[in-house]
């Protein structure tokens, strides 16, 4: 007659096992979901604060460009009749603007740097992250195993127990 109970014994015990590796694998998975958000909204700040100076800069740039270029055209019509005076100040302007262009250019430079090291900085953290999860996984694989075979020897102990008692 114990060996009736059997079957039912081993459904509870692997409806147990399924429920607390459910469990664990639930619990490992909002964590490592939680850190990847976080990292991610990091990434995301960080991109979009370098953007919005980037931007800042090369708006300050433009419009000092434009007053700079709303002078001369003011100054153009003023000064017509000084022809000598007029070209002194296009010459003036031009090399004006092309310090705005190497500047806008330097910028730009400067900016596409930033973004590559900065996407080799995540990079190496994200390796690093994949690591670390890498390790997570093995440890909660341990955890798993350790746990099953546990309660697989408590099962036999208690099918032993039943069957000589």
């Amino acid at each position: 007659m114990p060996m009736l109970f059997l079957p039912a014994d081993t459904s509870k015990m692997m409806q147990s096992k399924k429920k607390r590796l459910d469990f664990l694998t639930k619990n490992y998975m909002e964590g490592s979901q939680q850190k990847l958000e976080q990292l991610w909204n990091n990434q995301y700040s960080q991109r979009q604060k370098l953007t919005e100076q980037y931007s800042q800069q090369v708006s300050s740039a433009r419009q000092q460009w434009e007053t700079e270029a709303q002078r001369a055209e003011d100054q153009e019509e003023q000064l017509n009749n000084l022809m000598r005076q007029q070209q002194k100040i296009f010459q003036q302007l031009k090399v004006a603007h092309k310090q705005k262009l190497k500047t806008v250019k330097e910028l730009y430079k400067q900016y596409i740097k930033n973004i590559e090291e900065m996407d080799r900085s995540h990079e190496t953290f994200l390796q690093g992250a994949q690591q670390e999860l890498k390790k997570d996984m093995a440890s909660l694989q341990k955890k798993i195993l350790a746990d099953m075979k546990q309660q697989e020897m408590a099962g036999v102990r208690e099918s032993l127990q039943s069957m000589l008692f």
